[in-house]
């Protein structure tokens, strides 16, 4: 398993970076759902990071190289993100599994919840290989240029103690 670290996202120097992993509006509204607009600007990230109750990170590989963006807000983990480049390297499973384990153990949180695309299969796998399974599938929820978009709702609940 890759090697990664979390450290707390800060707006103004990893939101440059991160406005360039998300090109297209399209791809703005498979990372983070219809909560930010095109096109993403500082404004945005900064009343982000700021909200009540969020947790943002941003996953570094060793030698402090931002590979990855990942938030929890309340159970909800959420705004996932591997850099275009380095995807298909198994990052996306090392920076999630690194979340939850804050989540369950800084966190202090019962559970994980988290809404996914459901033509988004390889994050899906992600989540089972991690033991998050569907509970509601919600059909036709956004219509993204003129297709309509289901998303899958799944729960991991913390390991018992």
């Amino acid at each position: 398993m890759t090697t990664l670290s979390l450290t707390p996202f800060r707006p103004a120097e990893d939101g440059p970076l991160l406005r360039t992993w998300v090109r297209t509006p399209t791809e703005l509204m498979t990372w983070a759902g219809p909560s930010f607009t095109w096109p993403l600007d500082d404004a945005q990230f900064a009343a982000y990071a700021a909200e009540p109750g969020r947790h943002t990170w941003t996953a570094v590989s060793p030698g402090n190289h931002p590979v990855g963006h990942v938030s929890v807000a309340g159970t909800r983990l959420g705004r996932v993100l591997i850099a275009p480049e380095q995807r298909a390297l198994g990052l996306g499973r090392t920076l999630v599994s690194q979340a939850v384990g804050l989540c369950f153990g800084e966190l202090g949180l019962p559970e994980v919840t988290l809404g996914v695309w459901a033509h988004n299969t390889a994050a899906i796998r992600i989540y089972e290989s991690l033991g998050f399974r569907t509970e509601q599938i919600l059909t036709d929820v956004e219509e993204v240029d003129g297709a309509p978009w289901s998303a899958h709702q799944m729960r991991l609940t913390a390991p018992a103690r």
